[in-house]
């Protein structure tokens, strides 16, 4: 059973509905019960970084979310904001992460032809080989929406890349602990593949 991690924040019925096409058993929970006896979590995240950490630490689930990293190891996955969660702090607030990735989260620059947000579709380039991405092609292509961006300070996480005015890094990974910028659940085939890899 895949948790989904229901803590708040995020647009989850996107998430379980694509585990669901992707042949998982997965659904949403805020239960710890429910996290502590899960097989695989994802930490999903929309909004402010402030936001979220705050529901998180407020929901209950943070004790039972390290020890089933931590303790029990099981993957986790988180998406979006979720992913920028694993990091230290944020340039988007203060309160402090779950540092579980050496990592600060920055704001995207701007410039000419370069608008912020960044929507839209983008190509990645990997770093690293990791089981999320095994079979996928070199033209994968994944949707983003998000302001601001996750800058590793430890090369040995970074799985992904991608350019939106900068080379930026979009998927992290630590042992079982992953993080990907982009949204899956948004990127048709290849975000369908990647959470089948997950599932698996």
């Amino acid at each position: 059973m895949i948790i989904v991690l229901d803590y708040g924040v995020g647009n989850l019925a996107s998430i379980v509905n694509m585990f669901r096409s992707a042949g998982a058993t997965v659904r949403a929970s805020s239960s710890a019960e429910d996290v502590l006896a899960a097989e695989r979590l994802i930490l999903p995240g929309v909004g402010h970084f402030d936001h979220g950490m705050r529901m998180l630490n407020r929901s209950g689930l943070r004790d039972a979310l390290e020890e089933s990293a931590f303790v029990q190891r099981k993957p986790v996955l988180g998406i979006c904001l979720g992913a920028q969660m694993l990091g230290r702090a944020s340039e988007e607030g203060t309160e402090p992460g779950l540092g579980w990735i050496d990592m600060s989260v920055r704001r995207l620059p701007g410039g000419a032809g370069v608008r912020i947000p960044h929507m839209g579709w983008n190509q990645l380039t990997l770093k690293q080989e990791s089981s999320l991405f095994m079979g996928m092609s070199n033209d994968a292509r994944f949707y983003f929406v998000h302001s601001f961006f996750m800058a590793c300070d430890d090369p040995a996480a970074v799985v992904a890349t991608t350019t939106h005015g900068v080379e930026f890094t979009c998927a992290v990974q630590r042992e079982n602990i992953a993080g990907v910028q982009f949204h899956p659940e948004k990127s048709l085939r290849h975000g369908l593949a990647l959470l089948r890899n997950f599932a698996s």
